[in-house]
C-alpha cells in the first residue's frame, strides 16, 4: 500500500507554520492514542502514521528534502521504512514526541517517561554521517550497497543500564528519578519556580552502584556493523538520505540516532549528467557527416548503434529516448542527448590537401543555413522546455 502524503496525513497545507504542524499532530495523537482506542489496530496505525509525518515535517531539513523528492527521497536508503513512525515502536514515539503535549497531556506519565508533566524525557543518541560514492550507472538505476559503520550499540551484558549484571540501579535521591529539580524563589513579583537538570545524575534520574565491567558504566559499546542500504534511482550529488535508528545509542538507554548518507557522484569517463538526461559528445569526421554513417555510442546500459543521416550539421542534437536517468519519484526516465561535433583535422597530407582544394569552391560547400537550422542555444532550449 502506497504511503499517504504527509501533509494529507496531518490535514495541513505545505505553507503550514511550525506551530500549525505541531497542533495538527497533537490533535491526531490524542484522537488515536492507544489508551483511548484499546485493541484498535487501525487506530494504532493512524497514530504511527501521524508520528511519521510529524517527525519529517517538524524538521526543517527533512521537510525541505520531502518537499523536493517526496517519499523516495526520504526513505529510499531505509528500504521503505527506515525513517519516521514507520520504523518506530510505540515507546520510540512517546519518547521522542511526548513533550509536545506539555502539562495538559491527558495521558499523564505515558509520554516519554514524564513525571508530573515536566519530568525526565528519554534521550536520543547522536546521528552518524557517511559519504557514499556512486557511479553514473548506480545513480541511474538505483543500487543496494553494504557498508561498514562503527557505532555505539547497547551493551548486552548490562542491557544498556551501565550497571554490573545483577546489581541494582537506584533512583537518584536528589531528584527522585525525575532527572530534574525544581526550585521556588521569592521575588518582587511573588513566587517563581524554575526547573533545571539534576546536578547529581545529570538528568538521567538513575544512579549506578556497581558499574558494568564491559562498558564501564556507559551502557553502550562501540561495534562495527555491516548495514545494507537501498539507494533509489535518480539521487543527486549532495542529497542526504536517512536511516532511522542506525546512529549511536545514547549512554545508559534511550533512542538511537539516525544514519545520514550523503550522496557523492563519481564522474563518468565520457557521459555527463544534466538532470535526468545524459549528454554525450559525438565526434564525426567530415566525410561521415556529409555522407551519413552508422556509429556505436556508449550509454548507461551499454553500447547502442545509431544511424547518422547524410548532411548532419555540427551542433545537431540527437536523442535516444529513455536512455537517461530515472526520476527519483519513479514517474519517468530522461533521455540521452548526443551533441554532434564535426572533427576538423589539424594536419593534412599532400593528397588530402589537393582533394579539398578541388572541393573548396564547389557550390555545395558554400554555407547556406536556412531558417530551420537553429542555433545551438535554440536547440537546447527546445529540448529542455
Amino acid at each position: 500500500m502506497a504511503k499517504r502524503d504527509f501533509y494529507e496525513v496531518l490535514g495541513i497545507s505545505k505553507s503550514a507554520s511550525e506551530d500549525e504542524i505541531k497542533k495538527a499532530y497533537r490533535k491526531l495523537a490524542i484522537k488515536y492514542h492507544p489508551d483511548k482506542n484499546p485493541g484498535d489496530k487501525e487506530a494504532e496505525e493512524m497514530f504511527k502514521e501521524a508520528a511519521e509525518a510529524y517527525e519529517v515535517l517538524s524538521n526543517a531539513q527533512k521537510k525541505a528534502q520531502y518537499d523536493r523528492f517526496g517519499h523516495s527521497g526520504m526513505g529510499g536508503a531505509a528500504g521503505g521504512g527506515g525513517y519516521g513512525g514507520g520504523g518506530m515502536n510505540m515507546d520510540d514515539i512517546f519518547s521522542q514526541f511526548g513533550d509536545i503535549f506539555g502539562d495538559s497531556s491527558p495521558f499523564g506519565n505515558m509520554f516519554g517517561g514524564q513525571q508530573g508533566g515536566g519530568g525526565r524525557r528519554m534521550r536520543k543518541g547522536s546521528d552518524l554521517r557517511i559519504k557514499l560514492k556512486l557511479n553514473l550507472e548506480e545513480v541511474a538505476n538505483g543500487v543496494e550497497k553494504k557498508i561498514k559503520v562503527k557505532r555505539h550499540v547497547t551493551c548486552k551484558p548490562c542491557s544498556g543500564t551501565g550497571a554490573k549484571n545483577g546489581t541494582e540501579v537506584q533512583n537518584c535521591q536528589t531528584c527522585g528519578g525525575a532527572g530534574q529539580v525544581r526550585r521556588v524563589q521569592q521575588t518582587m513579583l511573588g513566587q517563581m519556580m524554575t526547573t533545571t537538570t539534576c546536578p547529581t545524575c545529570n538528568g538521567e534520574g538513575k544512579m549506578i552502584k556497581t558499574r558494568c565491567e564491559v562498558c564501564f558504566g556507559e551502557g553502550r559499546v562501540l561495534e562495527e556493523e555491516v548495514i545494507p542500504i537501498k539507494i533509489p534511482a535518480g539521487v543527486a550529488e549532495g542529497m542526504q538520505l536517512s536511516m532511522g535508528g542506525k546512529g549511536n545509542v545514547p549512554p545508559r538507554g534511550g533512542v538511537s540516532g539516525d544514519l545520514l548518507i550523503v550522496i557523492e557522484e563519481e564522474p563518468h569517463e565520457v557521459l555527463h549528467r544534466d538532470g535526468t538526461n545524459v549528454v554525450y559528445e559525438l565526434y564525426l569526421n567530415f566525410a561521415d557527416a556529409a555522407l551519413g554513417t552508422t556509429v556505436e555510442v556508449p550509454t548507461i546500459t551499454g553500447k547502442a548503434r545509431i544511424t547518422v543521416e547524410a548532411g548532419t550539421q555540427a551542433g545537431k542534437i540527437l536523442r535516444l529516448k529513455g536512455k537517461g536517468i530515472k526520476e527519483l519519484n519513479g514517474y519517468g526516465t530522461g533521455d540521452q542527448l548526443l551533441h554532434v561535433n564535426i572533427w576538423t583535422p589539424k594536419t593534412l597530407s599532400r593528397e588530402e590537401t589537393e582533394m579539398l582544394e578541388k572541393l573548396r569552391n564547389s557550390p555545395n560547400f558554400a554555407p547556406k543555413p536556412s531558417k530551420s537550422d537553429k542555433s545551438f542555444f535554440e536547440k537546447m532550449k527546445d529540448f529542455f522546455n
